[in-house]
């Protein structure tokens, strides 16, 4: 059952990670700056849009889900495959 709750975790960590790579990337506006007219900027949306979905940047998010699900699969008695 250990095994199960582990794969589990490392799963959802895994997507977590990989969910918050594009919101880590972005750079949120600052309120406290000013435009050249002296006016604040009213958004807080990245100047540049975040690079997305990248296995460079991914890779660790990958690794924790196929370990999760291997975890999953031996918890289940499915690993190594039955013959």
């Amino acid at each position: 059952m250990l095994v199960i709750w582990l794969g589990a975790l490392l799963v959802l960590g895994g997507l977590v990670f990989m969910m918050a790579q594009p919101i880590w990337r972005g750079r949120l506006s600052d309120a406290s700056k000013r435009t050249s007219s002296g006016t604040p900027r009213d958004t807080l949306e990245p100047r540049r849009p975040g690079a997305g979905f990248t296995l460079k940047a991914n890779w660790p998010g990958l690794v924790l889900i196929v370990l999760g699900g291997i975890l999953l699969l031996a918890g289940a008695g499915l690993w190594p495959w039955p013959q």
